[in-house]
């Protein structure tokens, strides 16, 4: 069996699910898988093109791109267009898929999805096309006619994907696949002794690399101003600022218990040593927090994507949501003195149970493939 994963780097969250998959695929099957991002197949201007205005958007014009987001979303012009600017690449797109002649394509990105669904229109595609969403919420962009399955978040999708018109027996709400070593429970008074932190005292995670350096030092310094018993474990990524900033404000603050972490590729450890995580609510970030039983404080929601994402938590008690104006360091110090409820989200977090995503989504292909399963 020949599988091929399309990707693009709008974001990190398509990528992360596709290496969950294609991770998967070589730890547990015989088959043969390729993992491409197709704005890097169709051409070098294409990718930069997209992912750098996608950037820009996201960060510095935050507000245009969640009007530009919810305006593709309904039935117009524009978001017809969208889908037509997609078909006019797919023959780029082609040598790629045909030097994979694969048996299923998985695409995790819109673009893709658009790609080869117009090349399944034209005949030059015949392998069955299975498209993963990976946010909580569905945009129009990824509905094409020629997909055969639509893998997505959870079941609240549903009936918003049959009102987009997809036909109830495409779509499978497995969840978002993340990698397994997140399901994996972990001992969290263990981690935190590893970290030289009190395993008595109530833990915060920053995922703090994609925050503004004002915004979330600010948060950290009015957390410690609170004087609330807690501890709070950083991770800022490769933002060098970021880190530095930390470093400086946390000799200001040494009576907050604080550890810091530039990068590192062990995140799911982290997320099973905390009570509560502090986080832009990305779609793969919030899915691997699930898998982890790990509530949330989501907040710097880019408006679109993650306002679904932030509004799917916040509907099912798994996250506060800390919109502009309020009191953060307020909201989350309450949280952390109201146990019972903490212990509410954290179970249901653990309730919805997305383990089985990327085994479900294997024997989907079988199906779809036309492949017997092996015993």
């Amino acid at each position: 069996m020949k599988i091929l994963l399309l990707t693009a780097a709008t974001g990190a969250g398509h990528i992360k699910a596709a290496n969950a998959v294609e991770a998967y695929i070589r730890e547990n099957t015989g088959w043969d898988v390729q993992n491409v991002d197709c704005l890097k197949a169709v051409g070098r201007l294409l990718d930069k093109t997209v992912c750098d205005s996608y950037l820009f958007m996201a960060k510095k014009a935050p507000t245009l791109f969640g009007r530009l987001y919810k305006r593709t979303n309904q039935e117009n012009v524009i978001s017809h267009l969208v889908p037509k600017l997609s078909g006019l690449f797919s023959n780029l797109l082609y040598p790629a898929v045909e030097a994979c002649a694969p048996d299923a394509i998985i695409t995790t990105h819109p673009f893709a999805t658009e790609m080869v669904a117009a090349l399944k229109e034209d005949g030059l595609v015949s392998a069955p096309l299975i498209c993963i969403i990976t946010d909580y919420g569905p945009h129009r962009a990824y509905i094409a006619g020629a997909v055969d399955a639509y893998v997505v978040a959870s079941e609240d999708m549903v009936p918003e994907l049959i009102e987009f018109g997809v036909p109830r027996e495409k779509v499978y709400p497995f969840g978002i696949p993340v990698h397994g070593v997140f399901f994996d429970k972990q001992d969290q008074g263990m981690l935190l002794r590893q970290l030289d932190l009190d395993p008595d005292l109530p833990t915060l995670l920053f995922m703090a690399g994609s925050f503004g350096v004002n915004n979330i030092i600010k948060l950290y310094r009015d957390l410690a101003g609170t004087r609330v018993d807690m501890q709070i474990i950083v991770i800022t990524g490769r933002n060098q600022k970021l880190f530095e900033a930390f470093e400086r404000e946390i000799k200001a603050n040494q009576a907050l218990p604080t550890r810091l972490i530039y990068f590192t590729d062990e995140v799911e450890k982290y997320m099973h040593a905390a009570d509560l995580l502090v986080t832009k609510p990305g779609g793969l970030t919030v899915s691997e927090a699930l898998a982890c039983n790990l509530p949330m404080a989501v907040f710097d929601a880019i408006p679109g994507p993650e306002d679904d994402n932030a509004n799917f938590l916040k509907t099912h008690d798994m996250c506060v949501h800390l919109e502009k104006g309020s009191d953060f360091a307020q909201e989350i110090s309450q949280l952390l003195k109201e146990k019972e409820h903490l212990k509410a989200m954290r179970e249901n977090c653990a309730g919805f149970d997305k383990s089985q995503s990327i085994p479900n989504l294997i024997t989907l292909i079988h199906k779809l493939a036309r492949v017997e399963v092996r015993p």
